[in-house]
């Protein structure tokens, strides 16, 4: 099944991101578009999932997005990597939890290549580095087409977290690569896309 890999090196406002997304689910559905993985960074950019609630707004001087994915508040913000998702499951398992676990272990697998070990949690969802989440994942169906995606923080700006409950967790809870590493890293989107793309032929 064909999946069309995309690469953008500007950062995209999140709202033209997630107009493009349903724009292409349309497609996907129609037969028009093949399937897609995208990577990407945000402006700072705090958004609001289907579950999300005002109390973990802290700074109520920010502007939230409003989003059709799933989840409560995260953020977005320079030096953390979006991968974006359109995937077409009426050619694959219709199982949900099934595709969870491949967008999991990818990043998994990912953090692996740089000798970082991580975890899966099934009460809060995402990837944590013993007790710190260091990737988030957010995803919403339609007709067996699954879209949105998942962030990792490479070298994003952690204090930005201070203004919400990310997740509804605790803002000290998140962590990134370079503080793990306690230096500054630089990683290979088309080396994370690889690991998708790999995973995703075993759906």
């Amino acid at each position: 099944m064909a999946v069309e890999i995309k690469i953008s090196k500007e950062k995209i406002p999140y709202k033209t991101a997630v107009n493009y997304l349903e724009k292409r689910v349309q497609e996907v559905k129609n037969g028009k578009k093949d399937d897609l993985l995208w990577i990407l960074e945000h402006p700072l950019t705090f958004s609001a999932g289907v579950r999300s609630s005002n109390l973990d707004v802290l700074d109520k001087n920010i502007k939230l997005i409003r989003s059709k994915r799933g989840g409560k508040i995260t953020l977005h913000n320079p030096g953390q990597k979006i991968i974006y998702f359109v995937i077409d499951l009426n050619k694959r398992k219709k199982d949900i939890r099934r595709f969870i676990s491949f967008v999991e272990n990818s990043i998994i697998d990912f953090l692996k290549t740089i000798n970082i070990k991580s975890r899966a949690d099934k009460k809060n969802i995402g990837i944590w580095v013993d007790n710190k989440k260091i990737a988030a994942i957010g995803v919403r169906v339609s007709k067996w087409v699954v879209y949105h995606g998942c962030s990792i923080n490479v070298n994003n700006n952690l204090s930005d977290y201070e203004k919400i409950n990310p997740c509804g967790l605790d803002n000290k809870k998140i962590t990134s690569i370079e503080e793990i590493k306690k230096k500054k890293l630089k990683v290979n989107e088309k080396e994370i896309l690889e690991i998708f793309s790999k995973n995703l032929k075993l759906l």
